[in-house]
């Protein structure tokens, strides 16, 4: 049984045919066909933290397919009124596929251990976002195409976005640049866990910002304190204020460059008001594609299970 948890668990090939199946049911929905691939399908949406994206993406692209998907949240009891083992064991009968957002990662991982007659798909942990790190690139596609000379600038925490960024560029072989202040780094056993998997693949660091951007296809921000960082919030503010995506920084790069982030975002923070609204602002394609990239995902990793 296959299961998307982080982005290493597919081959560049994978990721590629995902987005050829992307390319032709998006071309196809903007003709106004929905094709039923999935019909009788049934998704379970098991979620711990709030979601917009995530959830109407993921419903929405189930129901083009011909499926239809159950909003699971913390009612149901996950590791509360039975093991996670009984719990995984029981919902893999009743259904085909399980997107999870929870806080912890290593509860996903436990989650997927046990559902043994159904796919697990992460919708976000605090270590990984395949599914908006499938999106993003899909997008970069769309706008500039994806090759050797292709250059994602990401501005800020090196988070659970910007692993999967990471993981992505490593994947297709792409150039993925980070600038971030001191102290905030990617942790190595995530390094030394990308070295294995592309030994030739070099994440570019930069504490100046505009030694990142410059020459990107793409400039990349998310918040400086996600969910469970609020605590951090003031000395993120204070830590990241020199890394604001603004118009002098987006001066730096290409005139074609984009601008992308996953959302929600906070104005006037990580990002302003003139950039994020911007023609060259992709947000809104950006979001837009996690439905349609999802459909891919979802016809491509169930077809192989009928």
């Amino acid at each position: 049984m296959r299961h998307l948890l982080t982005l290493f668990d597919l081959t560049k090939e994978e990721i590629e045919r995902i987005f050829s199946v992307t390319e032709d049911l998006k071309t196809k929905f903007k003709q106004g066909l929905r094709e039923p691939l999935l019909p009788g399908r049934v998704m379970a949406l098991l979620f711990e933290k709030p979601s917009l994206r995530t959830r109407v993406s993921f419903e929405s692209a189930m129901t083009h397919l011909g499926g239809s998907s159950q909003f699971l949240g913390q009612d149901v009891g996950w590791g509360k009124r039975e093991s996670v083992a009984d719990f995984s064991k029981v919902i893999s009968e009743f259904v085909d596929v399980i997107v999870c957002r929870t806080f912890s990662h290593c509860r996903l991982e436990e989650l997927a251990k046990y559902c043994n007659d159904c796919c697990v798909i992460n919708g976000l942990t605090d270590y990984s976002h395949p599914c908006q790190g499938l999106a993003d690139l899909y997008t970069i596609r769309e706008t500039h195409g994806l090759n050797s000379d292709t250059r994602l600038a990401y501005i800020g925490d090196p988070n659970n976005v910007s692993r999967s960024l990471a993981v992505a560029c490593a994947k297709l072989g792409l150039n993925f640049a980070v600038s971030a202040p001191q102290g905030y780094v990617f942790d190595q056993p995530f390094l030394d866990r990308l070295k294995q998997e592309a030994p030739d693949f070099e994440i570019e660091m930069h504490s100046d910002p505009k030694d990142a951007v410059a020459g990107a296809q793409a400039i990349y921000t998310d918040v400086w304190a996600s969910m469970g960082q609020e605590k951090e919030q003031r000395k993120r503010e204070a830590d990241f204020a020199p890394y604001q995506v603004n118009s002098e920084l987006m001066a730096v790069a290409p005139d074609n460059a984009i601008f992308l982030h996953c959302l929600p975002a906070k104005r006037g923070q990580e990002v302003t008001d003139k950039v994020i609204d911007s023609k060259q602002s992709a947000v809104i394609q950006q979001a837009g594609n996690r439905m349609h990239a999802q459909k891919g995902l979802l016809a491509w990793l169930l077809a192989a299970q009928m």
